[in-house]
């Protein structure tokens, strides 16, 4: 897929080193075809890492998507500079009266913090509210899955034991949703959080349907009102190493974690990371492009 994003992004150079083709703002206004408008909520606390790793995600189709990177205005971002944030992020006042094809929300360490609590959820809240009159389809990872399933449905989210980390094995629940069109009947995808949505309050919600599941990580996949909405409890976006960042800073922290599950060969950190999920990462991600964005956005926007 040739990405669209402005010139100088950092992610656009490390792109085009793993041959990735990333369209500049000058080649793309010669090309005579409507790019695809997707928007990215980035609330990740590294914001580059994440911009990397979800425009890899989104690289694998013949579409052409013009991305934009939002960020919440009610909180002030530690782990990002603030000339990155001015120079290619914007915000809802920025955009209001404009319309996307598609929105990605991302995670956000905030999970053991109550909805309520954390800085910026009425801010949330106003931008799932103007995603459903302003976005064909929006898809939530981690922890904005969490959120919407609690904004959208009042299903709240509970504290883990432990850390769930790792890469878990997901079993297909209904064949028939284009989204899991291609998927393995079992697939594996990396999760990283300390909460969840309990698996038989999303069942119960008639307005959901689960699409894929774990024995041991829960729901994975849910799918609501055609695909408008669409919720991915896990990282399937995560790169080789996203884990193990994670698992040594957590330890450097002073914290008393497990080692990520099935990711470390014979469980040895010392040992490189298999990555087992990649071809479902593309796999989700250009389903969610093609049959919920591309097949029914209309061509005027």
């Amino acid at each position: 897929m040739p990405i669209r994003t402005q010139s100088d992004l950092p992610a656009k150079e490390i792109l085009e080193n793993e041959n990735i083709f990333v369209m500049d703002e000058c080649r793309a206004m010669h090309q005579d075809i409507r790019p695809l408008q997707l928007l990215i909520l980035n609330n990740m606390p590294v914001k580059q890492d994440t911009e990397l790793q979800l425009l890899r995600a989104l690289s694998n189709t013949p579409l052409q998507v013009d991305v934009t990177f939002m960020n919440v205005k009610s909180h002030v971002s530690l782990n990002t500079s603030a000339s990155h944030l001015n120079k290619f992020y914007t915000t809802l006042d920025d955009i209001r009266d404009r319309k996307y094809d598609g929105m990605i929300v991302t995670g956000a360490p905030v999970e053991d913090i109550r909805f309520e609590e954390v800085d910026y959820w009425q801010e949330i809240c106003e931008i799932f509210d103007w995603a459903e009159t302003h976005v064909t389809s929006t898809l939530h990872i981690c922890w904005a899955a969490q959120a919407g399933f609690y904004h959208y449905y009042g299903i709240d989210k509970k504290l883990l034991p432990g850390k769930l980390s790792g890469v878990y094995e997901h079993k297909v629940m209904n064949r028939k949703v284009p989204l899991v069109r291609g998927f393995d009947d079992i697939f594996l995808a990396p999760h990283s959080r300390h909460t969840e949505t309990p698996a038989e309050a999303i069942h119960a919600c008639g307005e959901l349907t689960v699409l894929a599941q774990s024995q041991t990580a829960g729901v994975y996949l849910a799918i609501a009102e055609g695909g408008k909405k669409i919720f991915v409890t896990g990282h399937p976006e995560y790169d080789r190493y996203t884990l193990n960042n994670e698992y040594h800073r957590d330890l450097g922290r002073g914290l008393k974690v497990s080692i990520p599950y099935n990711y470390y060969p014979e469980d040895d950190p010392e040992k490189r990371p298999l990555l087992q999920w990649r071809s479902h990462s593309n796999n989700l991600y250009s389903n969610f492009l093609n049959y919920y964005v591309y097949q029914v956005t209309p061509y005027e926007l």
